[in-house]
């Protein structure tokens, strides 16, 4: 009895040994999946990537009117871009460029103040120059710049919508592809695969 009791405690001391053994090597084994933003650290603006970076200084949409686009509101360069087949008048045309090249004017120069903004706020990280209120001016000053960017591009598409006729921003929805197909009925509905 006294040899039994003796074997279930070396079993069970085996048992534990393995046991914390496994959970060691769990505990301190390197991990083999990296962060998604590893590389990232390398980045001249950490929050930003390059191709961020450039879009904003370029003025590019960035899907920052997709209320606006996608609830019948046209953007200037789509609206550009379908001139023959929404049969812009040239006073139409000439309106459109002129609000496009404004909007672009403004979205660049305020996309310029939002990479410096955040250029501002990855320095003062980098440095260790950041407490409470430097953070709390830093993001604050980036999300009013942040919403003077979208506020543009929505604005934009007002503009844009003013200038047309109810029947152009028709065919703009479905030359965008935003109801049926264009010059045809809407295409059946396809069959829903379950999976």
């Amino acid at each position: 009895m006294h040899t039994r009791l003796t074997l279930k405690l070396i079993a069970g001391s085996a048992c534990l040994i393995w046991a914390g053994g496994l959970f060691a090597q769990h505990v301190h084994a390197p991990s083999h999946s990296a962060s998604p933003y590893a590389g990232q650290q390398t980045r001249e603006i950490k929050a930003l990537s390059p191709a961020q970076t450039a879009d904003l200084l370029a003025g590019k949409g960035m899907e920052l009117a997709k209320a606006a686009e996608l609830n019948g509101y046209p953007g200037p360069m789509h609206t550009l871009e379908l001139a023959a087949q929404l049969e812009l008048s040239s006073e139409q045309k000439q309106a459109s460029e002129t609000l496009m090249n404004r909007h672009k004017a403004e979205a660049s120069a305020l996309g310029a103040q939002l990479v410096q903004a955040e250029r501002g706020l990855d320095q003062a990280f980098a440095s260790r120059q950041i407490d409470a209120a430097r953070l709390a001016a830093h993001t604050e000053n980036i999300g009013r710049l942040q919403a003077l960017l979208r506020k543009s591009h929505l604005e934009t598409h007002l503009q844009q919508t003013a200038l047309l006729t109810p029947t152009q921003i028709a065919r703009y929805a479905q030359l965008r592809g935003y109801t049926g197909s264009v010059g045809t009925a809407a295409p059946a509905a396809t069959p829903s695969h379950k999976h």
